[in-house]
């Protein structure tokens, strides 16, 4: 009896001890299967990997390797040449730094810790509230105008109409005359005889003068007319110039010339899809491949406006391109097009990604030429 007791206090034991190790064992794999949105990282001064938190990296570096213990810090390398971080992050590269454009001088130049600082040259100009794909020319005041505020890199000319302050002076010397006449009626009489034969002549040039003026333009030579219609038209382009540097509008405006020049460039071969619309989502993951400081001017010019670009902005480069691409095909329904974002990296000079896209695409099985 006393073996039997012993016996099932034993199987008892191992019984205990099995059910914990089954619940240390459940609670191990539940906090190593969590994921990543269950772990909450300090913002600004940490970032997340594997289901843990690792301090980010000082500026002008990158997170080469993460850590392995949560709230430590990974292994840091510095920026390389022409390429920065401005803040403190997690990032696995580097930003490369921006190129001026042609019409505009650099500032200040790239560092590990800051981009590339631009501005327009003289006589332009970008307003700091809308994107400057373009610097605009300045304005210039018209004759009955006056400069209130001269033209900056981030500001138009201010203009304003002259006040009228000469009439009161010329309306006093006009009395003053009159009265010094009326005094010497004498000698005004003697002097009429002089005075309209002078004015009857100056009357009969005048008269000529207008008729000349007045004439058909059919009289005129063939290149006299050339002259005057391409002087008329720099006058008019000067004017509308003026007008549009002188609005305050959005960078809609700049769509036009924009979809001109688009138009006219020369046209690619046509790619088509494999599997219908699937073959075009598929492609979303290759366009990581664009240089991330095109990513605005490329979502921009692709259709969506600055409200659906800054809805991402807290995304990590990859997933926001992913997130925007997945706005414009919903955007564009069934004219959704490859070519078209194809046709776009190639008109903003993203030649090159644009060919590995295209070579990614073909070569998945995505798409083909249509020629082929």
């Amino acid at each position: 009896m006393r073996y039997i007791i012993f016996v099932v206090l034993f199987l008892l034991n191992i019984i205990h001890a099995a059910e914990s190790h089954l619940d240390l064992s459940w609670a191990q794999w539940s906090i190593k299967n969590r994921s990543s949105r269950d772990v909450s990282c300090r913002e600004g001064l940490e970032y997340g990997h594997d289901n843990i938190c690792c301090l980010n990296c000082p500026a002008g570096t990158y997170a080469k390797k993460a850590c392995l213990t949560a709230s430590e810090k990974g292994e840091c390398e510095p920026c390389e040449f022409d390429t920065y971080t401005e803040h403190g992050n997690g990032l696995q590269k580097c930003f490369s730094c921006n190129k001026c454009r042609i019409d505009q001088e650099t500032t200040e130049k790239c560092t590990s810790t800051q981009n590339t600082q631009c501005k327009c040259k003289q006589g332009s100009f970008c307003l700091p509230d809308q994107a400057c794909e373009v610097c605009k020319k300045c304005s210039r005041c018209k004759e009955d105008e006056e400069t209130v505020k001269g033209c900056t890199d981030i500001s138009n000319t201010v203009c304003e109409k002259r006040s009228s302050s000469g009439s009161s002076s010329g309306s006093s010397s006009g009395s003053s005359s009159g009265s010094s006449s009326g005094s010497s009626s004498g000698s005004s009489i003697s002097v009429t005889f002089i005075i309209v034969p002078v004015i009857a002549m100056l009357a009969g040039i005048l008269s000529f003068v207008y008729w000349t003026k007045t004439k058909p333009i059919t009289s005129r030579s063939p290149r006299e007319m050339v002259k005057i219609c391409m002087g008329d038209s720099e006058e008019v382009i000067e004017e509308r110039q003026n007008a549009q540097n002188a609005k305050i509008d959005d960078s809609s405006q700049l769509q036009p010339f924009l979809e001109q020049n688009y138009v006219e460039r020369e046209s690619s071969r046509t790619l088509v899809p494999l599997n219908g619309e699937e073959s075009l989502k598929k492609t979303f993951d290759f366009f990581e491949e664009m240089d991330v400081h095109y990513h605005n001017r490329f979502f921009r010019f692709i259709g969506l406006s600055d409200n659906s670009i800054k809805s991402t902005e807290s995304l990590f480069p990859e997933d926001r391109v992913y997130e925007l691409l997945k706005i414009w095909m919903e955007k564009e329904g069934l004219k959704a097009d490859f070519n078209s974002l194809i046709e776009a990296l190639i008109y903003l000079d993203q030649r090159m990604s644009a060919e590995n896209i295209v070579t990614k695409a073909i070569s998945d099985g995505y798409y083909k030429y249509e020629d082929e």
